[in-house]
């Protein structure tokens, strides 16, 4: 193929890698964020502490961000048949990006809510507010800038796997760069991709440095 005939296929790409990419993490968030609200709240120093439970969650998502995520894709694969009705294609790569991506935002959603100033949070329960009314109202409004930050860590992460999934036929940069350029023995194409998806990290994490900054009243 030549480069005028590829370049419709780069086209494809990068919009497959940004369906898999952006479709798992925002699917991911929603499980992360509450199981990371979770297990800040349930750890001893947190505002409703429960040590059994949260040793149990941290642990069921240590094993989960444990598994490399290669291993995981081929391991999920009958689970990911079941779900989506095949196991290849950018569609089918959401679940397992998913599955690695959820354990990997909650301990960074953890992560950034015990960085709330233990005062205010004391404060507020003083003040006859609730454990949830303290996450919705006083933590997630806190730890907004630090979570968007964590959010453009995350998806650039998530990326990466998407990447990955291209050896078991998951499309996107990733399928090109193995199917056309590392099977083919094309290095040019292979760089290519490389250029594409550095770009792309670029692209997001700016995008998430920049939103970050707006949203942080502390530089303003």
């Amino acid at each position: 193929m030549t480069w005028k005939e590829l370049l419709p296929l780069f086209g494809q790409g990068t919009l497959e890698t940004l369906y898999m990419t952006l479709g798992s993490a925002l699917i991911a968030y929603g499980i992360g964020l509450p199981v990371g609200f979770w297990l800040a709240a349930t750890d001893p120093g947190g505002i409703c502490p429960s040590p059994a439970v949260n040793r149990i969650a941290g642990g069921i998502v240590n094993l989960l961000r444990s598994v490399p995520f290669l291993i995981l894709l081929v391991a999920l694969k009958p689970f990911t048949r079941l779900v989506t009705g095949t196991s290849i294609g950018s569609a089918a790569m959401i679940v397992p990006l998913i599955v690695s991506g959820a354990p990997y935002i909650a301990r960074m959603v953890e992560s950034s809510a015990k960085e709330v100033d233990r005062g205010v949070i004391e404060a507020s329960l003083a003040m006859g507010a609730s454990p949830l009314q303290v996450i919705l109202k006083v933590i997630l409004p806190e730890s907004k800038p630090s979570l968007i930050v964590g959010a453009a860590i995350s998806v650039t992460t998530i990326l990466g796997y998407s990447a990955m999934a291209g050896i078991v036929g998951g499309g996107g940069l990733g399928g090109i760069a193995i199917n056309y350029g590392y099977y083919r023995t094309q290095t040019g194409i292979m760089l290519a991709m490389i250029v594409l998806l550095i770009l792309l990290v670029q692209i997001l994490q700016e995008v998430g440095d920049s939103i970050a900054r707006r949203s942080d009243k502390r530089i303003r």
